[in-house]
C-alpha cells in the first residue's frame, strides 16, 4: 500500500512543471522537530531521505538544491504519516495507540476468561483486587479463632461462610462507593475509568447488582444465630453512610475502620452467641487503628486529586506528619491485639507472632515512600500479610491454651 501510494504521488509531481519556492521548507521539514520526536523512528527519517534524494530535492547535506526537482513536501509528510514506514499514523492515532497499549498493560484475569457482558460487573464489585476481601476478612477470621474451644481448631465452616461474605459485603461496598461517588470518580485519574464512572454500567444496572450481592449476603447472615443476624445486619449503616463520610470530615478512614473491622465482633458472636467485651472490644478497637494506618497510606495516592475534587482524607489531614500518626495507631494497634491476647489467655507462640506482626508495620511505615502512588498501593497490598501473621498466632495460642 505505501508504494502503491509512493507511485501515485510521485508521477503526479512529475507531471507538474511548477516551480515552487519549498527549497528552505525542505531542509527544515527534514530536520523538523516533528520528525525527532518518538513517534517517529530512525528508519522513518532515513526513508524519508531517501525519498528527497530520489526525487532530486536533496543532493548533499552542504545543501545544493534542484530547484526544477522540487517536490512538495507536503505530500511526502503524508505519505509517511500514512505509510507503514511511520510508528505513528498521526497524533490523534499515535495516542489511540498509546492509550490501547496502557489499557492492555491493565487488563487482567476478567477481561480475559469471564463473558463480555459480565465484566463489568466483576471490575465494579473489584474481583480482579482481592485486597479488600482480605481486609475485610482478616478480623472475622482472628475472631473467630480466638473464639475457638481452647487446644481445637478453629470452625472451618464459620470461616468459609464468613470468608464468602467477606467477598460480597466488599463487593456491594463498592457498589455503593461508586453510585454515590460517581461523580467524583471522574475526576480523579485513578477512578474515571470505574464502570459507573465511565458509563459502562447505568446508575440502574449498579443498584440493581448491589441488590443481587446484598441478597446473597442475607443468605449467608441466615445461616448465623439470631443474635449474629441482627448484630451483622445493623452493619449495613455503616457500610451505607461510608461513602458519604468524605465529603463532612477529614477522618473517613477511622470511619472505614468500624465499618471494616465489624467482623471482630460478629466472628466471635456467631460462635459464642454473645459478646465478651474484654476480648471483642480491644480486638475491634485493633483493627480500627490497623486500618488507620494501611488506608491513611492509600489515601496518599490520591491527594493531589482529593484537592482538586474537595473530599476530605487522613492523608491531608495529616500532610508531613503522617508517618508520626501512622507510627502512632500502629503502636495502638499492636497494644489492643496483645490485650484481647491477654484477656482470651492465649499461649505465648501467639505474642511470638504479633512481634512478628509488629516488624512488618513497621516496615510499612518506615520505608513507605508516601510521594510514590506505586509504594503506597504496594505497602498498602502488604497488609494481608499482616492479617495472615496475627491469625497464625490466635491459631497457634489457641491450640497451646
Amino acid at each position: 500500500m505505501a508504494f502503491y501510494r509512493l507511485s501515485r504521488i510521485t508521477r503526479s509531481l512529475h507531471n507538474r512543471r511548477h516551480r515552487y519556492s519549498f527549497v528552505s521548507a525542505a531542509e527544515s521539514s527534514f530536520h523538523s522537530p516533528q520528525l525527532s520526536e518518538p513517534g517517529y523512528c530512525a528508519h522513518s527519517r532515513r526513508y524519508l531521505y531517501h525519498l528527497f534524494e530520489f526525487s532530486g530535492i536533496l543532493h548533499s547535506r552542504n545543501g545544493f538544491y534542484n530547484s526544477t526537482s522540487v517536490r512538495s513536501i507536503g505530500a511526502y509528510h503524508e505519505l509517511l504519516q500514512n505509510s507503514c514506514f511511520s510508528t505513528l499514523a498521526s497524533d490523534g492515532k499515535g495516542e489511540e495507540s498509546k492509550n490501547s497499549n496502557q489499557n492492555g498493560g491493565d487488563r487482567s484475569w476478567i477481561d480475559v476468561y469471564l463473558p463480555e457482558k459480565a465484566r463489568p460487573y466483576a471490575h465494579l464489585a473489584r474481583l480482579d483486587k482481592p485486597i479488600g476481601t482480605w481486609l475485610l476478612a482478616w478480623p472475622c477470621m482472628w475472631s473467630i479463632t480466638m473464639a475457638a474451644a481452647p487446644g481445637s481448631l478453629p470452625a472451618i465452616k464459620m470461616m468459609m461462610l464468613f470468608g464468602t461474605g467477606a467477598l460480597l459485603l466488599r463487593g456491594a461496598g463498592c457498589t455503593i462507593n461508586d453510585l454515590l461517588d460517581r461523580d467524583i470518580d471522574t475526576k480523579v485519574e485513578r477512578t474515571r475509568l470505574r464502570p459507573i464512572a465511565s458509563g459502562v454500567l447505568t446508575p440502574f444496572q449498579g443498584t440493581c447488582f448491589l441488590g443481587f450481592q446484598l441478597l446473597l449476603g442475607l443468605g449467608i447472615l441466615l445461616q448465623l444465630n439470631n443474635f449474629s443476624r441482627v448484630l451483622g445486619a445493623s452493619s449495613l449503616l455503616l457500610v451505607f453512610s461510608y461513602p458519604l463520610m468524605k465529603r463532612f470530615t477529614f477522618w473517613p478512614q477511622a470511619y472505614l475502620g468500624l465499618t471494616f473491622n465489624w467482623g471482630a465482633l460478629l466472628g466471635w458472636a456467631a460462635v459464642k452467641g454473645s459478646l465478651d467485651p474484654a476480648v471483642v472490644l480491644p480486638l475491634y478497637a485493633s483493627g480500627v487503628f490497623w486500618t488507620l494506618v494501611y488506608d491513611t497510606i492509600y489515601a496518599h495516592q490520591d491527594k493531589e486529586d482529593d484537592l482538586k475534587v474537595g473530599v476530605k482524607s487522613t492523608a491531608l489531614r495529616f500532610g508531613d506528619s503522617t508517618k508520626e500518626w501512622v507510627t502512632g495507631f500502629g503502636i495502638a494497634c499492636i497494644g489492643s491485639l496483645a490485650l484481647s491476647g491477654y484477656n482470651a489467655n492465649l499461649e505465648w507462640p501467639y505474642y511470638t507472632f504479633l512481634a512478628a506482626a509488629s516488624a512488618q508495620l513497621a516496615w510499612q511505615i518506615l520505608t513507605v515512600d508516601l510521594a510514590s502512588r506505586a509504594d503506597c498501593n504496594g505497602k498498602f497490598c502488604s497488609n494481608k500479610w499482616f492479617g495472615a501473621i496475627v491469625c497464625s498466632g490466635i491459631l497457634f495460642g489457641r491450640l497451646l491454651t
